[in-house]
């Protein structure tokens, strides 16, 4: 959900990459909240961090505190990383429509970091362009 709308709220500009330490098949609750926010990700697969360790990175967010513990590391000087604390949406609840909530407020979370993030991000681009 994080790299979706990240990648939605910076109208594309912002390239982002979500990966966790067990992914799983996209829950359909992420689907179903970010179909209701006009975001498709059905087609989307969900990745492992691994994939990601040689890869050069302006930031790196954790979103997971178990994730936060074992995140690589990650090549050059520029990435910054920061956490955002979240517990996992899928853990709240024993069936799919138990669970929904948890997976509306994270994304509504989400979505009151993000433009923050963008903020950031545009700021850093417009200061190296300058120097």
């Amino acid at each position: 959900m994080a790299e979706a709308l990240l990648e939605h709220h910076s109208g594309g500009t912002i390239r982002a990459r979500s990966a966790g330490s067990h992914p799983k098949p996209l829950h359909p609750n992420a689907v179903r909240v970010m179909a209701e926010s006009g975001i498709d990700i059905s087609t989307r697969t969900t990745k492992h961090m691994d994939r990601f360790r040689q890869t050069r990175f302006d930031r790196v967010i954790t979103l997971c505190d178990k994730v936060r513990e074992i995140c690589p590391e990650f090549p050059g000087a520029a990435a910054v990383t920061a956490h955002w604390s979240m517990p996992d949406p899928a853990s709240e609840g024993a069936t799919d429509e138990m669970s929904y909530p948890a997976f509306r407020r994270t994304a509504e979370e989400l979505e009151s970091r993000i433009p923050f993030l963008i903020g950031e991000l545009t700021l850093s681009t417009e200061r190296r362009n300058v120097q």
